[in-house]
């Protein structure tokens, strides 16, 4: 792929927002420049409807696969960028064409023209180019329907842009134009993949994970590090903060029904993440949540679990299958370090017979019968929290914060 000098992206979803295009182009622009840090000679600019990016130089394979995971991109194709000149937008189309692992035996070329100081007119551009090719290239033919390859060009003030190969982009929106929101991350499957919905939404998200060491393993708090490493390839920079849970598991344990420890639990875990949440300008809680998939996860259990807080809870899991949920985390990268075997707080104190539908009246009760001083837990386990800044192929920069920021 070296004949390529530069590569061409196509915007998603964000071109549909109007007046608001140009601050999504530029966040787009910016997380584009974010995932190519690695490439500093590469240049990224923008006319209205494209974004180009000017290689310079550098190997295209390597900036294509950083693409891929870059959200707001709806497809892009490395191109040769030439002068407004014929004879070389025919030279360019060939060599696209002789360029390819596979011959082709069939190809098409389509045109468009927005610069009409350019004497050759969209529809006469491709009869010109595709008789060059068929003069140059000996057992290849011409198919307007479904061609092995069309090439495409461009013809624009900037210059001529001739393309040949579409590949998907992640699509959605960039990453940073839709808020920000507190992502429930467990060492699970389910949770990374919500926390990917997310990012995929323009959503920036920070991540909250509930650690109960000694019942759970630093291997098992490295893992969930390791999640979040992954996802920060999808969205950038991502803020985890761990928080020591083991005090109030204990007092849950020692105090509270069995058959409702787990919804005791996640009600205490709501609170937390509702005040981290408000700390961080987040304004919402993101959660691996899918409907009846455990016992906590009955509409039941997340109504009572749900009243303890006032955010709204995100839950872009709910109606999927655990298959479609194992397939997308495969495909993001994140199952072979999901179903590695250590466990988190949510399976260590799992009771045998859960109550699948709890009341809030019931949980009142019981919280207020348990005991437990709530207030000074909850300070508690918000002071120990750790928090650990995580970037793509950045080395960890751990510390404890005594205050927010």
């Amino acid at each position: 792929m070296m004949i390529y000098d530069t590569i061409l992206v196509r915007l998603g979803e964000l071109a549909l927002k109007g007046k608001n295009r140009s601050q999504f182009e530029s966040r787009l622009i910016h997380n584009i420049n974010t995932c190519l840090f690695a490439f500093p000679q590469v240049r990224v600019h923008k006319t209205y409807g494209r974004i180009y990016i000017d290689l310079n130089g550098c190997e295209i394979e390597p900036i294509i696969e950083q693409l891929k995971k870059v959200f707001g991109i709806v497809s892009f194709s490395p191109a040769i960028r030439v002068a407004h000149d014929m004879n070389q937008i025919k030279e360019a189309a060939l060599a696209i064409i002789n360029d390819l692992e596979r011959p082709p035996a069939t190809f098409k070329v389509s045109a468009r023209r927005t610069d009409r100081t350019f004497p050759f007119s969209s529809q006469e551009i491709p009869h010109h180019v595709g008789g060059y090719i068929l003069a140059h290239r000996e057992g290849i033919k011409v198919d307007v329907h479904q061609p092995d390859i069309e090439i495409k060009i461009e013809v624009r003030e900037e210059g001529v842009y001739i393309m040949g190969n579409v590949i998907p982009g992640a699509g959605g929106f960039p990453v940073g134009t839709n808020g920000k929101v507190l992502l429930m991350l467990s060492g699970g499957i389910d949770s990374p993949v919500a926390g990917w919905f997310m990012l995929k939404k323009g959503v920036r998200i920070e991540a909250i994970h509930f650690h109960s060491y000694p019942f759970t393993s630093e291997r098992a708090k490295q893992k969930v590090i390791d999640l979040t490493r992954i996802l920060t390839t999808w969205g950038g920079r991502i803020r985890l903060h761990v928080v020591p849970f083991t005090e109030i598991q204990t007092e849950i344990k020692r105090t509270c029904p069995e058959d409702l420890l787990v919804t005791v639990m996640r009600r205490y875990m709501m609170r937390i993440a509702e005040r981290v949440a408000e700390q961080i300008e987040a304004t919402a809680i993101a959660t691996g949540e899918s409907l009846g998939q455990v016992a906590s996860q009955t509409l039941d259990s997340m109504n009572t679990i749900n009243r303890v807080i006032q955010l709204p809870v995100l839950r872009p899991l709910i109606a999927m299958d655990k298959t479609e949920i194992i397939e997308v985390a495969q495909k993001i990268g994140t199952f072979e370090t999901s179903i590695l075997p250590y466990e988190d707080c949510c399976t260590i104190f799992t009771p045998k017979n859960p109550r699948t539908k709890p009341k809030p009246k019931v949980l009142e009760k019981v919280e207020a019968k348990s005991g437990m001083d709530m207030e000074q837990l909850i300070a508690s386990a918000i002071e120990g929290i750790e928090v650990i800044e995580l970037k793509p192929q950045k080395p960890i920069d751990k510390t404890i914060l005594n205050s927010w920021f």
